[in-house]
């Protein structure tokens, strides 16, 4: 498992760039690195807002499934829950943050996406919760997040049909707050969050803690009801089938149990 990890401030903006090659596979660690970087910069007074990014081509191609700490392993349900306990710790940070999200966002990347107070989308980029299609349960808080923020009936389209929304059609529902040029992506995102960093910091964080008062209790409950209903799904011949025809390149054949 390599992991690249990169911070820097630029004024009172914090970023944090993270790379998994080559789709930036979500894992506890790679989580708990970002999440050790946030609460970093959450402790530095000269930081009001941080930038996420990562490399390469995708933003995060989900959640890991063949590697050191894949879901999909004999232990898989316990990395979920360290996977889901470093989430939370981002979601608890103190300070906002804007995502940069250069290219797919696929399950677990985007409940990392979304796991951003704002994302800043490319015109390559690409947001699919595409947990039944791996006859899986939605995860990352991923139920509770996105109706939130796209209303129910998008976000049940979303959830039920596995679609890849665009970028386009990504700000117009609001998934995305701005779109920039491929190149022009993490100049972008560091305008958007310098409207933010221009303002009081101790504001801030006190706006964005009213904000998330009571979705952080949310959030940690639907996180808990998740992982369950993942735990019982697991189990079944329709997930060992949704994950092999990920990999195999096919159409899934799902028979119900």
């Amino acid at each position: 498992m390599t992991i690249t990890l990169h911070t820097e401030t630029r004024g009172n903006i914090g970023h944090i760039r993270f790379g998994k090659p080559p789709f930036n596979y979500a894992c506890p660690e790679l989580l708990r690195q970002i999440a050790d970087a946030i609460d970093a910069f959450d402790a530095s007074v000269e930081v009001r807002c941080i930038v996420l990014s990562s490399e390469g081509k995708p933003f995060c191609g989900g959640a890991d499934l063949v590697g050191d700490e894949a879901i999909a392993g004999e232990a898989g349900m316990d990395a979920v829950a360290g996977l889901y306990g470093q989430a939370m710790r981002i979601f608890r940070r103190r300070k906002p943050m804007v995502a940069a999200v250069q290219g797919a966002a696929v399950g677990a990347g985007l409940g990392l996406a979304l796991a951003a107070d704002f994302r800043v989308a490319a015109p390559a980029a690409r947001f699919s919760a595409n947990f039944v299609r791996l006859a899986f349960h939605p995860g990352f808080a991923i139920s509770h997040v996105l109706p939130r923020v796209i209303g129910e009936q998008k976000a049940a389209w979303m959830l039920l049909s596995a679609a890849r929304i665009k970028a386009e059609e990504a700000l117009a529902w609001g998934l995305a707050d701005r779109l920039t040029g491929q190149a022009e992506l993490l100049d972008g995102a560091f305008d958007f969050a310098a409207q933010i960093a221009a303002n009081a910091p101790l504001a801030l964080e006190a706006v964005r803690a009213t904000l998330m008062a009571d979705t952080l209790a949310e959030i940690e409950a639907v996180l808990a009801h998740e992982h369950a209903q993942q735990s019982i799904l697991k189990q079944t011949a329709d997930y060992a089938e949704g994950v092999a025809s990920v990999f195999e390149r096919r159409d899934a054949k799902f028979v119900g149990g």
